[in-house]
């Protein structure tokens, strides 16, 4: 099993989720959180003061595959969060050691 962490652009959170479903995974956690990397922000006019946003919001998406489904989820997640511009996001994947479903107290792939 694997944990993919996806941080994307807010406005692409429902044709991610939409694509993860068509392949069958099931359940994620999504935070609003705000950061920067490339893009490092910009700056915006309120009232006729300008001022700096240094940290952008974005979308982090958290969710657990099975390892023969991780390159089949990694490409659906990045052709739908794909817009082609500075800020897009990252995708980050780690191992995932055990996992139990509290209900029922399944364990591993069980669990998903």
């Amino acid at each position: 099993m694997k944990l993919i962490i996806a941080i994307i652009k807010p406005f692409k959170l429902e044709e991610v989720r939409s694509a993860l479903t068509d392949l069958g995974l099931q359940g994620m956690t999504v935070t609003e959180v705000k950061g920067y990397g490339r893009q490092k922000g910009h700056t915006e006019i309120y009232r006729g003061a300008e001022y700096a946003v240094n940290f952008l919001p974005k979308i982090k998406i958290e969710i657990v595959v099975p390892s023969a489904q991780v390159d089949k989820a990694l490409e659906a997640i990045q052709h739908a969060a794909k817009t082609g511009q500075i800020g897009d996001g990252k995708i980050f994947v780690s191992p995932i050691e055990h996992t139990v479903r509290i209900r029922t107290g399944e364990s591993d792939d069980n669990a998903l």
